[in-house]
């Protein structure tokens, strides 16, 4: 290969590093062209599946800032750098080598973190970002769902709500009127101010002290 040509594949990998936000570095020995083209199509639109050459891709991989694939580059490689969801990347990786034992996934890196082949796979068994999207929407669709069954109920019923919602706060407040209640002494009548001896009662008069008896 010419050096311009050296030089321009060089640009060409570092400018792909920079504008994927994960790559995923594979050894492909043993599959042929026919293979490569059904795995092309199987990572999508968002994915661009590219054989390399070790050399010029350690250079343009150290011109992007990246590292974590330096050690991995031997053997024939090819990587997957992936602009949209790295976990539907991962599954497309992780169900074509399940038929095709050849493709071996080496490594890669997720915004700038090293990934192991484990990790890859862990990646894989995630659930993609449409799906999660579809559950959020269902669970959203499902309380705006309620709310409007609510707001349609019959007035009734939802006079028969409000009422349980109303018996509930009386007896949880009736709780501490029933504890009240229950105290010595409370709710009985006071003694009279007669039985209390209280000043201001008029006392019995005495016996043989009638005020008409005449003086000696």
């Amino acid at each position: 290969m010419a050096r311009a040509d050296k030089t321009a594949a060089v640009a060409a990998l570092a400018q792909e590093f920079r504008s994927c936000n994960a790559a995923v570095l594979t050894e492909y020995r043993g599959l042929s062209v026919t293979q490569l083209k059904s795995l092309r199509r199987s990572l999508g639109e968002d994915t661009t599946y590219a054989v390399v050459k070790n050399t010029l891709t350690r250079i343009a991989a150290h011109d992007a800032g990246i590292t974590a694939l330096e050690q991995l580059l031997t053997g024939p490689s090819a990587i997957a750098f992936v602009k949209g969801d790295p976990v539907e990347a991962a599954k497309g990786l992780r169900d074509f080598a399940r038929t095709n034992p050849q493709l071996v996934i080496k490594g890669g890196y997720l915004d700038g973190k090293a990934l192991a082949p484990e990790e890859i796979r862990r990646l894989a068994d995630l659930e993609s970002r449409e799906v999660l999207l579809a559950k959020l929407a269902g669970a959203m669709q499902a309380s705006l769902s309620q709310a409007a069954a609510l707001f349609q109920a019959p007035l009734s019923q939802a006079a028969r709500v409000i009422e349980a919602l109303r018996q509930q706060r009386v007896e949880h407040g009736g709780d501490a009127s029933a504890s009240a209640a229950r105290e010595p002494g409370a709710g009985e009548p006071g003694p009279s101010p007669s039985e209390a001896g209280e000043p201001g009662a008029s006392a019995p008069a005495p016996v043989g002290d009638s005020a008409d008896e005449p003086a000696s």
